[in-house]
Parts: C-alpha cells; structure tokens; sequence
C-alpha cells in the first residue's frame, strides 16, 4: 500500500494536479510490473538498489530515451524519500543511482550530393541575388565560418594571393581560413558583379541590396531559400552548414585537430561530436551493407 500512500500525498497533502498525480502513479506502476515480474516474492519494501539499475538498463534496451527514464527514476525517488519519512521503509534503494545522461542530439547535415545540387542550380543563374547566394553558400560550406563571421567579412579580410580569410570569432579571437580555387573563383566573381549593382555604403564584403551590411536575418533567409527543395532537414540555417563542412572535412579524412582549428573552437570536446556523426554514417552503411546483419 506504500505506493497508494504516496499518491494520496500528492493527492490531499501537496495538492498535486490529477494529471500529475496520474503520471507518477503511472510510472510507478510500471516499476512495480517490472519488479513483480523479475521476482513475485519482491515488494516495495524489499527492492534494492540492484532492482532499480536493471530496471533502467531494460528501459534503455527498449529504446526509451535518457529522459523519459530520468522522469520515471525522480518518480520512484520520491516516493522512496517520502517512504523513508515516514518510517514504511528502513532504506532508500533508489538513493545515490545516476540516472543517464541526455544524449546530445547528433547534429544535423546536409548530404555532399545535396550539396553538389544546391551549388549547381545557383551556378546556372547570372543575376545578382543568385550569385551573391551562391557565393555564401558555398563560402559557409567551404570554410565552416560561422554566421557573425560571415556578416563580419570586409572587403580586406579576403586575401586571395594566399588564398586565405580572417576571420573575427567568438570573443574577438581572430583565426585564418583557407580555402581553395572553386571558392576564391566564386568570391572573385561576387565582388565584380557586387561592385557593378550596388552603391557601396559600408565596407562589408557582402552587401545587402542598399548597400548596407547584410544582416543575421537575410543571411539566414538566403540560406534557407536556397536549401529548400533539396534536402529533407527541417532546419536548413547557417549553421546547419557549418555542421556539413565539419561532417564532410572528417569523411574525408581530416585530422579532428584540423578541424577543430578550422572551427574556432576552444575544446577539442566540442569538435568530436561530428566524430560521432561520421561514426553513426559508417554504422547505417554497415548495418544496410554487411551481409550477416540482415
């Protein structure tokens, strides 16, 4: 009856909403199930801590996420602290057990094909607009630079004789990029058109319309215009880019410390999670490939 009780806690004494009170008595329920199915003779009383960790482990073999656990394991928590309090159980099984750690979603990208097609559909296009997409595109795909360090871009931040960038990150940290011939041709060709359609307001190397320094907002419109259609990512932002330079750099056989200089990032920490990425590619393709997975 130690559950009932504790329901009736949150019921009369907390005031708990019925909603809440039917979650914890449904996740409860569930560890009851699980424990009267390892062992009819086991009861709240008796469970030990052992219980409880084979109980999370079958929940993560099923599939459950790092978060609904986490919920059911604070429910069982509670109703062991509350128990404890009122004397109904000698100790609390549930005291001291980790639950695990949220996963971080894997970040998302955009396929090297996608991209390819993305890249040609704009080269077909003389006009401005296209031409300046094109050539931020390819610069946020070619680089991995962030959005602010796009927007940040003057005209003197190109140096095409070593056929590098500086750029201005995080803390204003300045970092070189380079880059190769496809992207030196495209930011060539941007800045003739650009200085032919455009009367210059401002020393930014990618200029709005009026002259002025793009913003966050129609940089971000630019990428998202231009990604629809041909990829099947929700997201389809800056950022989604930089993710595709890191996932393609590390397919390809780049050092992850390379990387992570390319980046601007501080914690090689940081730069790994695309090493999962790139891992999580290599386990699809094994498990759709390899005969004796089937």
């Amino acid at each position: 009856m130690m559950k009932e009780k504790f329901l009736n806690y949150l019921r009369y004494e907390l005031n708990r909403s019925q909603l809440t009170v039917e979650s914890y008595g449904a996740d409860l329920s569930a560890f009851e199930t699980y424990f009267k199915n390892l062992d009819d003779q086991l009861s709240w009383e008796s469970v030990d801590a052992d219980v409880i960790r084979d109980w999370m482990e079958s929940m993560m073999d099923k599939g459950n996420t790092a978060t609904s656990i986490n919920r059911r394991l604070s429910a069982l928590r509670s109703l062991y602290r509350f128990a404890l309090s009122r004397h109904l159980v000698a100790r609390d099984p549930a005291h001291g057990i980790a639950g695990p750690k949220k996963e971080k979603p894997l970040p998302q990208f955009v396929r090297e094909k996608e991209m390819d097609a993305v890249l040609e559909a704009l080269a077909a296009a003389d006009d401005y607009k296209s031409i300046r997409a094109r050539t931020i595109i390819l610069l946020f795909y070619s680089t991995g630079i962030r959005l602010a360090e796009l927007i940040g871009l003057d005209d003197g931040d190109v140096d095409y004789a070593s056929s590098q960038i500086k750029v201005t990150g995080k803390r204003d940290k300045q970092r070189l990029v380079p880059f190769g011939e496809e992207l030196k041709e495209a930011l060539r060709k941007f800045q003739a058109v650009r200085d032919q359609h455009v009367e210059r307001q401002s020393p930014a190397f990618f200029l709005s319309d009026k002259g002025q320094r793009m913003t966050r907002a129609q940089v971000e419109q630019v990428v998202k215009e231009n990604l629809t259609g041909f990829t099947t990512l929700k997201k389809r932002s800056p950022h989604v880019l930089r993710h595709t330079f890191a996932t393609a750099m590390l397919n390809h056989d780049a050092g992850i410390e390379s990387v992570q200089k390319l980046l601007g990032h501080e914690s090689l920490s940081t730069t790994q999670i695309y090493t999962h990425t790139t891992f999580e590619q290599l386990r699809q393709a094994y498990v759709k490939a390899h005969p004796r997975t089937i």
